[in-house]
């Protein structure tokens, strides 16, 4: 297999500061008679988090809570009582076999894991150089410093660990990469991974495709067979990867795949559903998008699925701003 370069993307998509306190706790938003309002709470993976704010946010038409953390410990908290969104999304569809379980969901976007760095650093220059075949010879040689996530907490964790042991069989003369590379210290929240590049903490980041492209840093694209996007390898090669959640939940490798459903369904829960999971703004942040999604899976309501029906044109009605868009007020949440 041939060296593809290292991706470069700058085009910046977010702000700085893009988060402020949820007014609501996103627990779901509720009147003083204990009727829910029409603020729609969601309750979603870290990684959603940006496209949430600067891309769903201008798409809808009604106020939206989000509060982001990594998967597993969104769906803990949902499991526990300790949060009751009226939208749910994590970034592993095995979160809704269990320990949510919800009566249906959607498959609607997936991504990549990459390994993204910043340029600036002598630990990102050598990243660069080693490009797509040979990135992890300067990670070996303990000359660039690494950050992940926590494999108990967020998908990408455990994801890291996949694309490491596949990497590990992928590449001749590559033994037990996980094993030379990973230290405890290296694991830092999802919400805040990549900005750990703007403090000099890290050189590089094993992330998310989305991640790197919404802030505009350089990235090395691995190949199909351990980065964990392309079907075609989901039978014969991801699934031989597994992780144990302390839990004891025990997750299979395959390709990535985020999930949504709406747990509490109002008018107003329906409509940001259908721009959340079909909108335009997902493929600006970096995520990757398929034909069949939304994909569901379970007892759908009628009317979601006519919110997200793309032949009908809903999505330029759902999608497109209004004038109460401006004057929505949004309040968004990022608990690390």
């Amino acid at each position: 297999m041939g060296d593809r370069p290292p991706t470069t993307r700058r085009r910046v998509l977010l702000a700085a500061g893009a988060a402020v306190t949820c007014s609501a706790g996103c627990t779901g938003a509720s009147d003083r008679d204990g009727r829910r309002s029409t603020t729609i709470a969601i309750l979603a993976a870290g990684s959603l988090q940006n496209a949430l704010a600067n891309g769903l946010r201008p798409a809808v038409d009604v106020p939206v809570e989000i509060e982001a953390h990594g998967s597993a410990a969104v769906a803990r908290m949902i499991d526990e009582g300790q949060r009751d969104p009226d939208i749910v999304s994590v970034a592993d569809v095995a979160l809704f076999e269990e320990p949510l379980s919800p009566s249906w969901h959607a498959v609607f976007t997936s991504n990549s894991v990459v390994i993204a760095y910043n340029p600036d650093t002598t630990g990102g220059e050598r990243l660069a150089d080693a490009g797509s075949e040979r990135w992890y010879e300067p990670m070996l040689d303990g000359n660039v410093a690494i950050g992940r996530t926590d494999p108990d907490q967020d998908p990408l964790g455990y994801r890291a660990l996949f694309m490491l042991e596949l990497a590990s069989r992928y590449y001749d003369g590559a033994s037990d990469l996980g094993a030379q590379i990973l230290e405890r210290d290296q694991i830092y929240p999802e919400t805040s991974l990549i900005s750990q590049f703007e403090t000099g903490s890290i050189d590089a980041a094993i992330a998310y495709r989305n991640m790197a492209v919404e802030r505009g840093y350089d990235y090395i694209e691995l190949p199909d067979q351990i980065d964990l996007s392309n079907p075609q390898y989901a039978e014969d090669w991801y699934s031989r990867t597994s992780y144990t959640l302390p839990s004891g939940q025990a997750v299979q490798g395959g390709v990535i795949s985020y999930g949504s459903t709406i747990r509490h369904a109002s008018d107003a829960a329906v409509s940001v559903f259908g721009v959340h999971t079909t909108g335009a703004y997902l493929e600006e942040h970096g995520y990757l998008l398929r034909d069949q999604f939304p994909l569901y899976t379970g007892s759908v309501p009628r009317r979601v699925r006519a919110a997200t029906d793309r032949s009908d044109g809903n999505q330029s009605r759902l999608g497109g701003p209004t004038d109460a868009v401006s004057s929505a007020v949004s309040d968004i949440t990022v608990l690390v």
